[in-house]
């Protein structure tokens, strides 16, 4: 799942930044609001949650959610603010935020509340995800192949895990490998052109190694597809 985190505070954005990708999230940080609306603006971004600071440069958190609202975006918005009087909360969600969190916070309940919102966005993933023969455990960052008994447990490195999950909640569907690539790296990595191409081929050698057929194919020329039958 991808967040975008707009927020100037250096310190706060890289500690909130590491704390989502140690719980699996993808995070594109931005530090000011006009950077923060260009990524909106392309489609191939899909965000599950945005997270913004009220009192970011250029364009504010408050202006962010205003645009989103304005243009019938439904992405659910946590609101980071020093501003925890009543009437700034009030304004903060009847501007668009769907939640207000006020500095200083604790992690624990920062991660608690995302988990809420994005429980609202239509790019929410089960706990568990079973397509055919597979299915992904996110608690246990596994695969579970259940053709066999006793099902056989894979486990996963975090890009693996991602690749799964993004071609299983697009099943059937021909994803450019490009298009993966920008859904699950970072904006600001430095991922070569064939990534993914060798990701894959990794992930059908584990599947390999443990005895099953990789359902991921490579349709020549436009993509990969994660077949269902």
């Amino acid at each position: 799942m991808r967040i975008l985190l707009v927020e100037d505070e250096e310190d706060l954005g890289l500690a909130i930044k590491q704390v989502l990708v140690s719980e699996k999230y993808i995070v594109d940080w931005v530090t000011d609001g006009k950077s923060a609306w260009d990524y909106l603006q392309n489609s191939w971004a899909d965000y599950t949650v945005a997270i913004f600071d009220w009192l970011v440069p250029n364009l504010s958190g408050l202006e962010l959610c205003q645009r989103l609202r304005s243009h019938k975006n439904p992405l659910p918005v946590l609101m980071l603010t020093a501003l925890g009087d009543a009437q700034s909360r009030v304004t903060g969600l009847d501007n668009g935020a769907d939640d207000y969190l006020v500095k200083p916070f604790i992690m624990d309940e920062f991660l608690a509340r995302l988990r809420a919102l994005q429980r609202r966005s239509p790019l929410f993933s089960p706990a568990n995800l079973t397509i055919g023969d597979f299915t992904l455990d996110y608690g246990n960052n596994s695969l579970i192949y259940t053709l066999v008994e006793p099902p056989q447990i894979i486990p996963l490195t975090l890009k693996e895990f991602q690749i799964f999950a993004y071609l299983m909640q697009n099943s059937d569907r021909i994803i450019s490998g490009s298009k993966i690539r920008d859904q699950l790296w970072d904006f600001d990595s430095e991922a070569v052109s064939n990534v993914v191409a060798a990701q894959i081929r990794l992930l059908r050698r584990k599947l390999a190694h443990y005895g099953c057929d990789c359902p991921i194919e490579t349709i020549k020329g436009q993509g990969y597809r994660f077949n269902s039958s």
